[in-house]
This record gives structure tokens, C-alpha cells and sequence, in this order.
């Protein structure tokens, strides 16, 4: 694609216009030369989902670009059994839609290709009123967005499993047998109600489709069911930025910009309460106006995903930056709150403006890390659904790429800031009775640590009963390193043994006895003296021997095989209630997050791996509900991996070498 100048639609989007505008946000008016879009040809969201109309959303996009004006175009059609399935589009364009049925197409032309361009673009008024409009917080946005996924799912895992079990199988009813049988069809999914995600007084629209522009364009009757939920995910992107915007918006000039704030705050306070959210913002306007610009080309939208490309590859580093410094952030909020009465009085006041809508501060300054990942997810939800193998998919590929690499250096830059502080305090606190390990290390971060019981002394069954034979140890356990200590005094540690991470190995014990519940063996391969040991170690319950296991053994295999498999199965579960990770070993979970199961234990924890991330960790069974249906967790799956296609360079090459050597087989 062109930059600079503007990227054209296709020809069957309609007429192009160049693109010189003046777009207004509130309170801002910015003029614009162009989009300097570049980029190649390249949990989420649920507002598509409920546009099913009878259709899978793996089912291939039909609507295909012409290769002339005069080509004739070939539409699948919802008819009635018998019915020809395709048809030609040479006088009334569409699925068999009328001049009566349709006003629009009243002075129908002779092919689709005409019909489409006399879609005209939507006036700039349209969509700065419907931006302007918008009522909802992102916070609220968010909260209802992702209480609606997870209601779809449950309504489609009920239905379809509600499909399967509740046909008729009793001698009793063989008429309805067979009329259950004749249409031998899979099951449809109705539609499924909306959440208005813009519900407030002033503002009218829900869904791409509900847009005055929309419904009288005759649009609806020309696209395909997949490409309207297309338009619908790429639709609910915009006005989530534009509901993150006004949030963000609120966020400066409500508190950083409040003039009592100035006078309380030191620069250097405010510096670090506040970082770089003025970046942000700026950034998030001019990326809002870039979607903008985009929208008002056609009521038919040609992508946005090339966009956030442009934007993940070149602007959205002011998110790393402001994310990184969360850790800080929260301490010197929380100084703050102790320390200056006066901070703590404003911030109370400025929370109880109506503007505020009742969220507290803290949740303003959380945005910018939740609209970075909440994006990402809305790039992955229309992923899912443009056609495969087409400029749209390798468009949106290389956005979710560089999406991915945004949240990964927040990430990163969050966990280097606590980690850092964390490894200096674990330093000052051991005491070494063998050589000393130098602990602190750039590349190292604690994974785990805690106080086990380890069993010393004669297994015999004499023994066994004497609480003598079990002694308190408390392990260290680091990305690259187990250090095995014993609690003295002063809240200090003393090393007795430490072995690499890579030379552990553990081995439950099963069926011991109540003396030897929770037990496991842990073998050091190679210890601090070169030499192999062997701990016989007890966990206070079955999770905690689990994580320990897990922890110790990274490779060690679970109950049930991980994303990285490629089965089409395994069991799942969303996440229902929102959960913060207490230990390095935890998951914090998000709401509508999907996880594969890859272990759980009887006394209610989950080891998960989360879908849109890979990421792994234990969590609470009770945050979270199993999905039951296996074409619902196939269906996951799938999706899964389409989205993750471009993201392992190294199976894609074992690949190409195996077909190396089977050609010089040959």
C-alpha cells in the first residue's frame, strides 16, 4: 500500500476522496494532509459474535473483490431447501433484494460492482457526532464489553450442547425423529442480544448496522453475514478508542491538569504519579482521527488494521514508557495518600464529580496499560473473521505482531523495575554455610518461593509416626537457580544447598498413607558440592505440592496437553470473576479470558495457559467456568492458532527443512 498520500479502497468500496479534512475531536480541531499510514500488505470481543445469522464464523468470506467492472459477481445466498444456492448478479444486486424491498438500489445497475458505488461516503459530521456522542468511560466500556462475551459463550454453549441432547430418541416419537433429521444441516446459533455498549441519554447507535447511513444505504442486504461481523469488529475498535480517549481526556484535564493538584504536588511527585500520560493521550488522539478519516471513506469499512500497524510500529512506545514506571507509580500514590492530607482531601473531592461516574482515581491511571492489551484482542477479533490468505489477514497479522511486541516490552519493563528491588532484598537476607552464590544477576527473577517440610531419618513404619522426622526447610526457587535454606533469627535465611534449575527433578508419591500425603521426591542432579541429592519433601495440601512440582519442573508433563500441541481439543474454562496474582507462581486473570487446563487439583486450583498469550500460572477455580462444548473449545483453538500462525519462526523452519528432506528422499 501507498503512504503518505492517502491509501485508496478497493474499487468496490466506492468512490475515493482526497484525503484533506478537518476532523474535530472535543475541544480540538486538527488538520490533516493525507494519512501517513505505512505498514506492508498485511478474549476478543463479542459484539461480532452475536451477527451469527446462521453462519459459522470459520466459514470462508464469499464477497470477493472483482477483477473488471464488468465481472459478474457470485453471492451464497440464505434459501430455502432446493433453492439454487448461488446467483449471478446482473439486475438486482444482492441476495435476491428488490427495488421495493431495498430504496436504495431503487435505480438498480447491472452489476454488484455499480450497485457498491453507489454507496456514498458517510458526511464528517456523521461520525464526529456519533464520536462526540459517546457517553460511556472506557472503564464502563470495558466492564460491559467483556460481561457480553462471556454471556455469548454461555448462550452458545448452551444451545449447540442443548442441539445435541435434546433430540427426541424414544420408540415413542418416530415422526419427530425424522423431522429432526430431513434438514441434516449443522445447528444454527441465533443472534444473541446486545449490551448497548454506548447506552447512555445522548447517544443513539449500538452496532455498525444500527447507523442511520447504515440501514438506509441498502448495505445490509448486499454483504455477506461474515464480512457484516467483519465490519462490526472493526466498528467496535474505533469507538472503544474514541470511549478510551474521552476517559484519558477526563484523566488530564480533570486531575493532572487541576490547579490545586499543581500547588500540592511537587514536580518531581507529580512527575512520577502522572509519568508521560500527556504523550499518550496525544497519540491516542491522533490515532482516534487517523480511524476517523478512515470511516468516513465509505459506510463500508476497507480496514483499520493497517493503522494500528502504522501506529504499534512507530507511536505506541509512549505506552512502554508509561507502563514501566506502574510500579512506582502505585508506591508513590499510596505515599501520597499517607503522607499529604491535602493530596488525599482533592483526590476524594475530584472522585465525587459527577464527570468521574463514581470510578476512583486509580482506575484512570491503569488505562493506558488495559487499552494497550484490550487492543490487542480487538486485533485478534478481527483477525478471526477477514477471509483467509488475503491482504486483510496479512494486514492484520502483522498488526497483532507488533501489538504483541508492545505488550510484551510493558511487560517486561514492569516486571525489570519490581524484580530489580526484589533480587537486592532477597540478597541482603541470606547467609551462606556453603560457597556463596552471587544471587543478584540481570537475567534472573524469583519464581517461587516458600516453607516446605523435609523428611529425614529411617523410613521405617516405627518412624513414621514421630513428628520428629520432618524438619522446616524454605526454598528460593529462581528462573535459573533453587536455593534450599533454613529460617534463622532475624528474619534472615541460611543456604545450606543450592543446583541449577535445569538439573531438578521431582517424582509424586501416591497412595502413602495420610503420613505421606502432599509428599514428593526432589533430586538435584548435580548439588552446590557436585555431587547428586535427594529431598523427600511435604506441602501443606495437594495445590501447593502441585505448584511446587510445576515450579521445579518446568518440562515436566501435566494432566492434559498445552496450546503448543496443535489438539483440537483440551479441556477449557473462562474467566467469570477478575483474580490478581498473590505469588510469582499465579496467574492474574482478566474477565472473558479463556485458558486451556493443563493440571488441577482436588482442593480447587487450576494450572492454565491462557490462549491470546501463552502465558501459564495457577489460579482459583472458583474465578473461572468450564466451557463444555467441544466445538466451542475447538472453535477456541482454532482461532488460536490462525492468530499465532507468524508467531513461532521455528516450527515454520523445522517445517521447511522437513520438506527439504523429503524432496532429496525422492
Amino acid at each position: 500500500m501507498a503512504s503518505g498520500s492517502g491509501v485508496r479502497p478497493p474499487p468496490w468500496l466506492g468512490p475515493w476522496r482526497p484525503a484533506r479534512s478537518a476532523l474535530r475531536l472535543p475541544g480540538r480541531t486538527v488538520h490533516r494532509r493525507g494519512r501517513a499510514v505505512g505498514g506492508p500488505a498485511s478474549r476478543g470481543s463479542s459484539l461480532a459474535d452475536s451477527q451469527e445469522n446462521g453462519k459459522s464464523i470459520n466459514e470462508p468470506l464469499t464477497l470477493n473483490l472483482p477483477q473488471s467492472r464488468k465481472s459478474l459477481w457470485r453471492i451464497p445466498t440464505q434459501m430455502g431447501p432446493g433453492a439454487q444456492k448461488t446467483s449471478e448478479s446482473s439486475s438486482t444486486p444482492g441476495n435476491g433484494t428488490t427495488p421495493e424491498e431495498c430504496p436504495a438500489l431503487a435505480d438498480s445497475p447491472t452489476t454488484l460492482t455499480e450497485a457498491l458505488q453507489m454507496i456514498h461516503p458517510i458526511p464528517a459530521d456523521s461520525w464526529r457526532n456519533l464520536i462526540e456522542q459517546i457517553g460511556l468511560l472506557y472503564q464502563e466500556y470495558r466492564d460491559k464489553s467483556t460481561l457480553q462475551e462471556i454471556e455469548t459463550r454461555r448462550q452458545q454453549d448452551a444451545e449447540i450442547q442443548g442441539h445435541e441432547d435434546g433430540s427426541p430418541t424414544g420408540e415413542d416419537t418416530p415422526e419427530e425423529e425424522e423431522e429432526e433429521e430431513e434438514p441434516a444441516s449443522p445447528p444454527q446459533r441465533r443472534a444473541v442480544p446486545q449490551i448497548c455498549l454506548l447506552s447512555n441519554p445522548h447517544s443513539r447507535f449500538n452496532l455498525w448496522q444500527d447507523l442511520p447511513e447504515i440501514q438506509s444505504s441498502g448495505v445490509l442486504q448486499i454483504l455477506q453475514p461474515e464480512e457484516v461481523k467483519l465490519q462490526e469488529a472493526m466498528f467496535e475498535l474505533v469507538t472503544s478508542e474514541a470511549s478510551y480517549y474521552k476517559s484519558l481526556t477526563l484523566l488530564v484535564s480533570h486531575f493532572v491538569e487541576n490547579e490545586r493538584m499543581k500547588k500540592i504536588l511537587h514536580p518531581s511527585e507529580a512527575h512520577i504519579l502522572f509519568s508521560n500520560v500527556q504523550d499518550v493521550l496525544a497519540v491516542s488522539e491522533r490515532f482516534l482521527l487517523e480511524l476517523e478519516h478512515r470511516m468516513e471513506e465509505n459506510i463500508v469499512i476497507s480496514d483499520v488494521c493497517d493503522i494500528v500497524y502504522h501506529y504499534a510500529a512507530s507511536h505506541f512506545s509512549v505506552y512502554i514508557t508509561y507502563v514501566s514506571n506502574q510500579t512506582y507509580q502505585e508506591r508513590t500514590y499510596k505515599q501520597l495518600l499517607q503522607e499529604k492530607a491535602a493530596f488525599r482531601e482533592l483526590i476524594a473531592q475530584l472522585e465525587l464529580d459527577p464527570k468521574c461516574r463514581g470510578l476512583p482515581f486509580s482506575s484512570f491511571l491503569i488505562l493506558p496499560f488495559q487499552r494497550i492489551t484490550r487492543l490487542k484482542l480487538l486485533v485478534q477479533n478481527i483477525l478471526k473473521r477477514v477471509e483467509e490468505s488475503s491482504e486483510r489477514e496479512g494486514t492484520a497479522l502483522e498488526a497483532h505482531r507488533e501489538l504483541e511486541m508492545v505488550v510484551k516490552a510493558c511487560n517486561e519493563g514492569v516486571r525489570k523495575m519490581s524484580r530489580t528491588e526484589q533480587m537486592i532484598s532477597i540478597q541482603k537476607k541470606m547467609e551462606f554455610k556453603i560457597k556463596s552464590v552471587p544471587i543478584i544477576s540481570h537475567s534472573r527473577w524469583l519464581l517461587k518461593q516458600g516453607e516446605l517440610q523435609q523428611m529425614s531419618g529411617p523410613k521405617t513404619s516405627r518412624t513414621l509416626r514421630t513428628k520428629k522426622l520432618f524438619r522446616e526447610i524454605y526454598l528460593f526457587l529462581f528462573n535459573d537457580l533453587l536455593v534450599i535454606c533454613r529460617q534463622i533469627p532475624g528474619d534472615k535465611y541460611q543456604v545450606f544447598d543450592s543446583a541449577s534449575r535445569g538439573l531438578l527433578r521431582v517424582e509424586e508419591l501416591e497412595d502413602q498413607g495420610q503420613t505421606l500425603a502432599n509428599v514428593f521426591i526432589l533430586r538435584l542432579l548435580e548439588n552446590a558440592d557436585d555431587r547428586e541429592a535427594t529431598y523427600m519433601l511435604k506441602a501443606s495440601s495437594q495445590s501447593e505440592m502441585k505448584r511446587w512440582m510445576t515450579s521445579l519442573a518446568p518440562n515436566r508433563r501435566t494432566k492434559f496437553v498445552s496450546f503448543t500441541s496443535r489438539l483440537l481439543d483440551c479441556p477449557q474454562v473462562q474467566c467469570v470473576h477478575p483474580y490478581v496474582a498473590q505469588q510469582p507462581d499465579e496467574l492474574t486473570l482478566e474477565l472473558a479470558d479463556i485458558l486451556n487446563i493443563l493440571e488441577k487439583t482436588e482442593d480447587g486450583w487450576i494450572f492454565g495457559e491462557r490462549l491470546h498469550d501463552q502465558e501459564r500460572g495457577w489460579f482459583p477455580s472458583s474465578m473461572t467456568e468450564e466451557i463444555l462444548n467441544p466445538k466451542i473449545r475447538s472453535q477456541n483453538l482454532k482461532e488460536c492458532i490462525r492468530v499465532h500462525k507468524m508467531d513461532d519462526p521455528q516450527r515454520s523452519q523445522n517445517k521447511d527443512r522437513r520438506k527439504l528432506g523429503s524432496r532429496n528422499r525422492q
